[in-house]
């Protein structure tokens, strides 16, 4: 039976998005391991996003709580509000007490990647905050660590992540992630799947 990786993520303007979609490919990489892209619902209006001159959302279906309890594991996505995730991603964890209940999401190892706008805007505290989520739910975080061997440490170039996850900086919105964030977010979708692989066949 296939490993199943859920990467469930939120992005406003984009850039979120484009990173999940390179942890896919990266998690899909693994033999054995069934991928799946999931967006959170939206909870502001059209007329509201409008405003914020959101552009439309991508093709990713949207998860409901429940599904959850099917993925062996995760990887969660989200840009920064404050230096914490926002309130979408919030409120759609806080619809999981049912799962909390019973514990359903317990052992389960998942990771975190994320999107700020500048370079002191919360890429290490979005992902710290986000742990106490996980921890309620008994999931194991897994962080990337070192892994990523000589990316983690460029100096020259501008570039989002840290030992917590994968990550990009949006600036004023305009600047896409570049090639080497899109490296990272790669492979943290192929060592976090590696990882949910072998917790599944030793369990």
């Amino acid at each position: 039976m296939a490993t199943k990786v859920y990467i469930v993520y939120y992005s406003m303007y984009g850039h979120v998005e484009k990173l999940a979609q390179e942890i896919l490919k990266g998690a899909a990489s693994v033999e054995g391991v069934e991928a799946k892209l999931w967006q959170v619902p939206e909870i502001l209006s059209e007329e509201i996003l409008a405003k914020m001159t959101a552009p439309q959302k991508g093709d990713a279906p949207v998860i409901t709580p429940d599904e959850l309890a099917e993925a062996d594991g995760f990887i969660f996505g989200f840009p920064t509000r404050f230096g914490m995730m926002p309130a979408q991603f919030k409120a759609f964890l806080d619809a999981t007490g049912g799962l909390w209940k019973t514990q359903a999401l317990a052992g389960k190892p998942a990771g975190i990647f994320y999107s700020t706008g500048s370079q002191g805007g919360g890429q290490e505290t979005t992902a710290l905050t986000a742990i106490t989520q996980l921890v309620h739910h008994g999931m194991i975080f897994v962080p990337i660590g070192y892994t990523f061997g000589a990316g983690m440490f460029e100096m020259e170039k501008i570039k989002g992540g840290s030992p917590y996850g994968a990550g990009t900086f949006a600036g004023d919105g305009s600047k896409q992630p570049t090639e080497l964030e899109l490296e990272q977010a790669f492979h943290q979708g192929k060592y976090i799947a590696t990882i949910t692989k072998k917790l599944k066949v030793s369990a």
